[in-house]
């Protein structure tokens, strides 16, 4: 599923590796049964390759996950957040175009 750049973020992990990341993280919520999350992964994998380095990207599924989502106050998938310094800067829901998503994840690099 994952190309080698794109994350796979958990309930178990989220801390570690979203909260306490040093660069910002673009998180796409999703789950299996969603189309338009399957329609938007490619996107969100393309965006964690053009990203090495300067930001984290990556996936968590809401039905194997679903503290995180429920904490972060997510009703609709696919949503799609950026996270700098432990604090959500940024979200969006729905499937947005690419360049979409690289704005908001530039604004905050």
């Amino acid at each position: 599923m994952a190309g080698a750049n794109l994350q796979t973020f958990t309930d178990a992990n989220f801390s570690s590796d979203v909260l306490n990341s040093d660069v910002p993280v673009l998180i796409d919520f999703w789950a299996t049964w969603c189309g338009p999350c399957r329609a938007i992964g490619p996107m969100v994998e393309e965006i964690s390759n053009e990203f090495v380095g300067r930001a984290k990207v990556g996936k968590m599924n809401v039905d194997e996950n679903p503290v995180t989502p429920s904490q972060l106050g997510i009703t609709s998938i696919p949503a799609l957040f950026v996270v700098k310094g432990g604090e959500v800067v940024d979200m969006t829901v729905g499937a947005k175009p690419k360049r979409d998503l690289i704005a908001m994840l530039e604004k905050h690099l």
